[in-house]
C-alpha cells in the first residue's frame, strides 16, 4: 500500500510538468495587443510617409478606430488584444509624455516675452472653464466635458490621456474625447492657411496664432509650415508653452480629486460616486452591469476607487524632469532626436490603443452634442487666440 502511494503520489507531481509541456510557452497577456498596437504604429507610419499631410499621430488613432470595426479584427481588439491595447493606451501614453518634456526648454518660453507667455496662460484658461461649462450644460457624459476642454486648451490627445490618469476616467469618455480633437485639430491643417490673409495676419503673427490655437504639436507643425520658417519658429514656441500648462492642470486637477475623495468620506459617501455616474450616464441600460463590466474590459477600476490619487502624478514629475533637463543645454541634438522619435512612436502606440476602444454605434446617442461641443470650442480657441495675437502684435 505505502509503494502504491507512492508512485500516485509521483504520478500527480508529473501532471503538472506534462500540462506545461502539452500547452507550451504562453506569451503575456499584453503581448499580443501590443503587437497589434507596434503593426498599427508601422501602418500609420506608411501612411505618413505615403502622405506627409497626413500626422503620424492623427493616423494611429484613426487606424485604432478602423481596427475596431474591421471584421477580420474586431474580434482580436475586444477578446485577446484587449489587455495589451489598454497597456498601450494608459502606460505608453505616460512614457510618451515624460518624453515631451524634452521638447520644452525655459529659454525658449523666457524668448517669446512675458506679453506672449500670458496671451497663451489666457487662451487656455478662457478655452477651458468655456469648454468645461458648456459641456456640462450641454450634458454630455462622464468625463468628456472635462476631457474635451483639457485636449482644446493644452495639448490634444497627450494632455487628455494625463488629466485620465488623475481623473481615473472611463476608457470610452478617453476614445471619444481624443477622436473629437484629433479630427478638428486636422480639419484645422486644411482651414486655418486659408485665413491667414483674410484675416490680416503676417507669418509670425499667423504662427503664434497656429500654437495657440491647434491642438497637437504635429498639427501645429503641418499648419505652421504652410507660411514659412518663421511662423513654424513661432508656432512650436508658442505651443510648448501650452505644454508647459500641462503639469499645473494635472496637479491642480490630482488635488481636486483628493478634496473630493475626502469629502466623500466625510459624509459617509462611497468614494467611486462619481465613477459609478459616469458609467451610468455611458451605460443606461442596467445599473448592475456597472459594477462587472467595467472590471471586464477596464483592469484599473478594482482598486482605482480605493487608492488615494498623488498630488503630482509620477509623470507629470518626469515631464518637468525632462523639461529641466532639457534647460541644462547638456543633451546632444543626436539624443534630443532619438527621445522625440521614441516620444512619437510612444504616443502614436498609445492613441491607436485608445482608438481601438472607441465604439461608433455607441456614439449616436451623444455624437451630435460632442460635435456641436467641438465646434463651439474650436470657435473659442480660435478666437481668443486670434484676439491675443493682435494684442500683442
Amino acid at each position: 500500500m505505502t509503494l502504491t502511494a507512492a508512485r500516485g503520489r509521483a504520478r500527480q507531481a508529473r501532471k503538472p510538468r506534462q500540462a506545461r509541456q502539452a500547452t507550451g510557452w504562453r506569451p503575456p497577456a499584453t503581448a499580443y495587443g501590443l503587437g497589434l498596437a507596434a503593426a498599427g504604429v508601422a501602418a500609420a507610419w506608411t501612411v505618413h510617409r505615403l502622405f506627409p499631410a497626413v500626422p503620424l499621430l492623427t493616423a494611429a488613432v484613426v487606424l485604432g478606430i478602423v481596427a475596431a470595426h474591421l471584421p477580420g479584427t474586431r474580434g482580436l481588439v475586444r477578446g485577446v488584444c484587449r489587455a495589451g491595447l489598454f497597456f498601450a493606451g494608459k502606460r505608453l501614453m505616460r512614457l510618451g509624455i515624460v518624453l515631451l518634456g524634452l521638447k520644452l526648454s525655459l529659454d525658449d518660453v523666457l524668448g517669446l516675452g512675458w506679453a506672449t507667455v500670458a496671451m497663451v496662460l489666457g487662451v487656455v484658461a478662457a478655452t477651458f472653464c468655456g469648454t468645461w461649462w458648456l459641456g456640462r450644460r450641454m450634458g454630455l457624459p462622464g468625463d468628456q466635458p472635462l476631457l474635451i476642454a483639457t485636449g482644446y486648451s493644452i495639448c490634444g490627445a497627450s494632455a487628455i490621456g494625463a488629466v485620465s490618469e488623475v481623473s481615473d476616467s472611463d476608457e470610452r469618455d478617453v476614445a471619444t474625447s481624443v477622436a473629437l480633437v484629433t479630427l478638428c485639430g486636422t480639419l484645422a491643417i486644411a482651414v486655418l492657411p486659408l485665413l491667414q490673409h483674410p484675416l490680416g495676419l503676417d507669418d509670425a503673427a499667423f504662427g503664434r496664432w497656429v500654437g495657440a490655437s491647434v491642438h497637437d504639436v504635429g498639427q501645429v507643425v503641418a499648419t505652421a509650415q504652410t507660411a514659412g520658417p518663421a511662423a513654424l519658429g513661432d508656432a512650436v514656441l508658442v505651443k510648448l508653452v501650452r505644454v508647459a500648462l500641462l503639469a499645473p492642470l494635472v496637479a491642480a486637477l490630482a488635488t481636486a480629486v483628493r478634496v473630493r475623495a475626502r469629502g466623500a468620506r466625510a459624509t459617509g459617501t462611497e468614494a467611486d460616486g462619481s465613477e459609478a455616474e459616469g458609467t451610468r450616464a455611458t451605460e443606461p441600460r442596467a445599473e448592475g452591469a456597472q459594477a462587472t463590466e467595467p472590471r471586464a474590459t477596464e483592469p484599473r477600476a478594482e482598486g482605482a476607487t480605493r487608492r488615494r490619487p498623488p498630488l503630482v502624478p509620477l509623470f507629470v514629475l518626469g515631464f518637468l524632469a525632462m523639461t529641466a533637463l532639457r534647460s541644462t543645454g547638456i543633451l546632444a541634438t543626436a539624443a534630443l532626436d532619438a527621445a522625440a522619435t521614441a516620444q512619437e512612436l510612444l504616443l502614436a502606440a498609445a492613441l491607436f490603443g485608445l482608438g481601438s476602444a472607441v465604439h461608433l454605434p455607441s456614439l449616436s446617442r451623444t455624437g451630435a452634442r460632442v460635435a456641436a461641443l467641438g465646434l463651439c470650442a474650436w470657435v473659442v480657441i480660435a478666437g481668443a487666440s486670434y484676439g491675443g495675437v493682435l494684442l500683442t502684435t
